[in-house]
């Protein structure tokens, strides 16, 4: 099969659409070579991998997170059968726990990062959201990290909702974290000499408190935003704690949503700016699970921070960004990622409410298409030829050797394999890079051949 009939065929099936390559038609599709390497085998993706995240406020409807609201439980499902729930958020510094059921309607249907600057007032957390929390879990099989209020709680509440969350959820919860972006209290919830070493002191007061009451609570932290010396003071902490089973941090590429900087291209770049971790920061997150000898998890992140940009985390853009991103950090050994969203924030990948019904945003595709190579390992590869935009994953899955190619580019790229792909591959596109909508995963079958042409704006897997 040549390139055009190749293009013919992706646009039959709707995979793409023949306007979405008339801008890159004049231009020659550009080459390169694909060579899997025979070092050792990288990281192995766990099962649990896929998450998402969610503002604790949520919890202030207890109907939200619930095995009857049939529409989020589906879609939960349909991301992965063994997922993490990650609840917390800035709005986690808000709440209140409460054993008393709660009288009358509460406040709001749905809460996410878009409404978290709008709604000021604090929210309770009951033990009826958590008894219908713990339903939900069961019906989609996830489990739960979970966000205790530090920068403006008291350990005894703090201790009093542990315990409920421990009871209720059962084995659903993974693990307690304490605060939310502890490095980012300074001069908001705590004095400007606010320090690392000041965080861990009230980490062990908490703590201890929890444990007092729980004693069989395991501990997750410190999910910082971007000070990686608040990770490196908890990695030598966790040390000392038996139960501590986690190191977390969060991610966003860029932002704020305001920042005309926050583009597309920012968005595309290799190593971007704006991020709230710089990539080449990395490896001190690499010495501190040496130091911890605990994983890392991304506990929360997305595209763009301050609730995601109109135009760019609703895009194919976003959902292209977002697989890539997530196989950027399992090749890492990041042990998963929660993709933050809820409510009609612009990167959340599942958007609305009961009431209104959801739909699935191009993140969720994202995520969806990586979540087909759950359980593989990533084998050493290299690509030649390709422009910077370029990213390629090797993996081996159930004894079967797999390629991700993401072209972000305007151009088609030809690809000359190490062997015969199989007659399919499964693509992840859409019209173009600003589509918000016809965002889709296929499979097109394809001829056998040595060759593959990877289309323009698009994630292509398939198998040698």
């Amino acid at each position: 099969m040549n390139r055009r009939e190749f293009i013919g065929q992706m646009a039959a099936t709707g995979v793409i659409s023949r306007a979405s390559f008339a801008r890159a038609a004049p231009t020659l599709a550009e080459e390169a070579f694909l060579r899997i390497g025979d070092g050792a085998p990288g990281p192995t993706i766990p099962r649990d991998f896929t998450g998402l995240s969610y503002e604790a406020a949520q919890l202030a409807n207890p109907v939200f997170f619930s095995a009857k609201n049939h529409a989020l439980v589906e879609l939960f499902r349909g991301l992965s059968s063994i997922g993490n729930l990650r609840i917390g958020g800035g709005s986690s510094e808000f709440t209140t726990y409460s054993d008393v059921d709660p009288v009358g309607p509460p406040p709001f249907e749905v809460f996410g990062p878009d409404t978290s600057k709008t709604v000021k007032r604090g929210t309770t957390t009951t033990a009826l959201a958590l008894r219908h929390l713990r339903d939900f879990l069961d019906a989609v099989g996830w489990r739960c990290l979970y966000g205790l209020n530090l920068g403006q709680g008291t350990k005894e509440n703090a201790a009093a909702e542990a315990a409920a969350v421990f009871d209720i959820l059962g084995p659903r919860l993974m693990a307690f974290q304490i605060g939310n972006e502890p490095d980012s209290f300074r001069n908001r919830y705590r004095p400007t000499s606010y320090r690392p070493e000041d965080y861990l002191k009230e980490w062990n007061v908490y703590h201890d408190a929890i444990v007092a009451t729980t004693p069989g609570a395991k501990f997750a932290g410190p999910d910082i935003s971007n000070k990686l010396d608040y990770l490196t003071a908890f990695a030598a902490e966790a040390h000392l704690h038996s139960d501590v089973m986690l190191l977390t941090g969060h991610f966003y590429s860029m932002g704020p949503a305001s920042s005309p900087d926050a583009t597309l291209d920012q968005l595309f770049d290799p190593d971007p700016k704006l991020a709230t971790i710089h990539l080449h920061n990395l490896p001190v997150i690499e010495n501190a699970i040496k130091t911890a000898k605990l994983p890392f998890r991304m506990s929360e992140g997305n595209s763009c921070w301050d609730g995601g940009k109109s135009g760019v985390s609703d895009t194919l853009a976003s959902a292209i960004w977002c697989a890539d991103m997530m196989l950027r950090f399992a090749q890492m050994g990041w042990c998963g990622v929660n993709l933050h969203g809820g409510g009609n924030g612009f990167y959340t990948p599942i958007a609305g409410a009961p009431s209104t019904g959801f739909v699935r945003r191009p993140e969720y595709f994202g995520i969806a298409f990586v979540q087909r190579l759950i359980g593989a390992t990533f084998l050493p590869i290299s690509i030649t030829g390709a422009g910077r935009r370029v990213t390629a994953y090797a993996l081996e899955q159930d004894g079967q050797r797999r390629v991700v190619i993401f072209n972000k580019q305007d151009i088609p790229l030809n690809l000359l394999l190490p062997a015969r792909p199989h007659a399919h591959i499964d693509v992840l596109s859409g019209p173009s890079f600003e589509s918000k909508r016809e965002v889709s995963i296929a499979s097109v079958r394809i001829s056998p051949t040595a060759h593959v042409t990877v289309p323009a704006r698009a994630g292509v897997l398939y198998d040698l």
